[in-house]
């Protein structure tokens, strides 16, 4: 009985879609990393404004630290500047990706908790996240420049390999690499997060 419930609820469409399958496998990808740490560089940086650059001369790590089926959370370290945590958490449609900005005594930034939804279904290895409204709000209320209203963050996970932080928008591209064959031990807390 419970087999032919089962069919019935599939047949009629009331199962998760099929789309929603990448953004599970990404996560999946993503949570087979906990606990582990990675250096990056930066491989890709056309920055209008270069002399602004605060990931210049820094050693970066990224470091898979809190992870659930749902949620992973990623703390990213530039140097010894710990206020940086990705956040990506599983949605009725996809993926959400937030950037947790935090202060050394923990308390959050002016401009933190921004990012945005996947707007299409992606891969396994890459998903994409356009800006939401509520960060387009955040980055007008606090002057930041035109373009950020526009950015789109992407991040890939090929096992074994690398993953792969980026920015993009008209006139910009960033993009940091991580070496995934090479873990590093992990670093301290993200602030705010001990």
């Amino acid at each position: 009985m419970r087999k032919i419930l089962t069919l019935a609820i599939l047949s009629l469409g009331l199962a998760s879609p099929s789309a929603a399958a990448p953004a599970d496998d990404f996560l999946t990808r993503l949570n087979a990393l906990c606990g582990q740490a990675f250096e990056g560089s930066i491989t890709a940086n056309s920055d209008p404004n270069p002399g602004n650059d605060p990931f210049a001369g820094k050693r970066l790590v990224m470091h898979v630290r809190e992870c659930a089926a749902d949620q992973v959370k990623v703390p990213f370290h530039v140097g010894d500047d710990r206020s940086r945590t990705w956040v990506l958490t599983r949605t009725a449609d996809g993926l959400r990706l937030k950037h947790d900005h935090r202060h050394e005594d923990g308390s959050e930034d002016a401009v933190t908790q921004y990012g945005g939804d996947t707007s299409a279904p992606g891969t396994a290895e890459r998903q994409e996240f356009p800006v939401d409204s509520f960060s387009q709000t955040m980055f007008a209320e606090q002057k930041l420049p035109p373009g950020a209203q526009q950015n789109v963050w992407a991040m890939e996970v090929k096992p074994g390999s690398e993953f792969i932080y980026e920015l993009s928008r008209p006139g910009r591209l960033f993009r940091v690499t991580f070496d995934l064959t090479r873990p590093v031990p992990p670093p301290p807390a993200p602030w705010g997060h001990e």
